[in-house]
């Protein structure tokens, strides 16, 4: 079912996700293809199926993990002002961190550690070297202490400064600046962004970032008068059939967000749409600014997109078990940057060497490669559990990525 068709040139690529729509193993999904000034865009599938409710370009989404970039640009900005350093300790913030422990195993007793051999720094949060984790990737005590002092991974009911003092009560998964540990650094991050500027995130998002370029659909909350634009969750059953879904995978997310929940999570809370977040990857091809906004000076973004990763780094980064930066990929400050392009995973972020990127939980994905100067983007809305990946249950949503993907390349080079 292709909604919203607004370029001839994207076709391809929404025939190709369609089929996969149709064969009833991916709900949909909106995208967009921007070069020098021009954007391709259109949609296919079902924001709600259950009520016949197409995607359209207007569809708002829950973007997971592509909410780590805007928050670390967030942070940046903070750096060009002085107001922090990445060698920073942020102690200098969360005293609860100056004194950490190390557990010796993953598996063993929370109280069979070692002490840290130094603070974890605001370069340490940037980069995932920080030594936290998410909970959810773990079993056993370990996994069981996270979930109980945390909450959910999105939508939390913990205040933030008792998720921070819980956080830091917590013993570290390594040591800082050893190994990238995907998890919740980037919240973490966003927590210190709002004592450091000294008002919530959400506001400080929505005044350095959304209100400058124009991103007006996207925050931590959707407006009552837009709710009926917002995607529905859908997830998978046992046998791979798609199926609606109240919560993200662990308990994560809540249907409706009540005004008394304080925490947001600057690593996965953000809802957005395709050319809200458009506007924002422009500004990994622009220098750091859009339509003559800057937002991070040139040098600051070029250090945000170099590989901060030593090359045993990128050989044992841990992102839920998977090895994704073996070949192909570093990682910089908040994003995953091409290194060897021969090599790089479509489904990170694949193109010219200094392409960046990073995907979302739910489907979501982009890539901004400033070397032809475009931006690729494609937000859906289905949730793969971690095991159903083993069974190869959701791979429909890779499959709908890459042929975005493949497509979308093949628009840029007719352009």
């Amino acid at each position: 079912m292709r909604n919203n068709i607004q370029s001839q040139t994207l076709l391809p690529a929404l025939e190709a996700v369609d089929g996969i729509v149709a064969s009833g193993r991916f709900a949909g999904a909106a995208m967009a293809v921007w070069r020098a000034g021009e954007m391709q865009a259109g949609s296919v599938g079902w924001r709600d199926k259950e009520a016949n409710l197409p995607i359209e370009r207007d569809t708002i989404f829950r973007i997971a993990s592509m909410t780590k970039p805007i928050t670390s640009v967030a942070a940046l900005m903070l750096l060009e002002e002085g107001k922090l350093s990445l060698d920073d300790p942020i102690s200098r913030w969360a005293p609860e961190f100056g004194t950490m422990r190390v557990l010796r195993s993953p598996a063993g007793s929370l109280d069979d550690t070692v002490p840290a051999q130094r603070e974890i720094t605001i370069g340490d949060l940037l980069t995932h070297r920080s030594g936290l984790t998410y909970g959810g990737f773990w079993t056993g005590p370990f996994g069981r202490a996270y979930a109980e002092a945390l909450g959910g991974d999105i939508d939390s009911d913990v205040a933030p400064d008792d998720w921070i003092r819980g956080l830091a009560a917590l013993p570290l998964i390594d040591q800082p600046g050893h190994t990238l540990h995907y998890g919740c650094s980037t919240d973490l991050l966003g927590l210190l962004i709002a004592r450091i500027d000294d008002a919530p995130l959400g506001e400080i998002l929505a005044r350095r970032i959304f209100h400058p370029l124009g991103m007006r659909d996207t925050g931590f909350v959707v407006r009552r008068e837009h709710h009926n634009r917002r995607a529905r969750l859908y997830g998978f059953d046992d046998t791979g059939r798609l199926m609606p879904r109240r919560t993200g995978p662990g308990g994560s997310t809540v249907e409706e967000r009540p005004d008394t929940m304080t925490f947001v999570s600057g690593g996965q809370g953000l809802w957005s749409t395709v050319d809200d977040y458009v506007r924002f990857a422009r500004l990994f091809v622009s220098g750091g600014t859009v339509d003559n906004i800057r937002l991070l000076g040139a040098d600051t973004l070029a250090m945000m997109t170099a590989n901060h990763l030593t090359p045993d780094q990128r050989a044992t980064a841990d992102v839920g078990g998977l090895p994704l930066f073996a070949s192909g990929h570093g990682f910089g400050l908040g994003v995953a940057v091409v290194v060897e392009a021969q090599h790089a995973l479509t489904t990170i972020c694949s193109g010219d060497a200094g392409t960046v990127g990073w995907p979302g939980g739910f489907g979501g994905w982009w890539q901004a490669d400033p070397a032809n100067e475009s931006v690729l983007v494609f937000l859906s809305h289905n949730v793969v559990e971690r095991d159903q990946f083993e069974s190869g249950i959701g791979f429909a949503v890779y499959s709908a990525i890459t042929r975005f993907h493949e497509a979308g390349t093949r628009a840029l080079r007719l352009s």
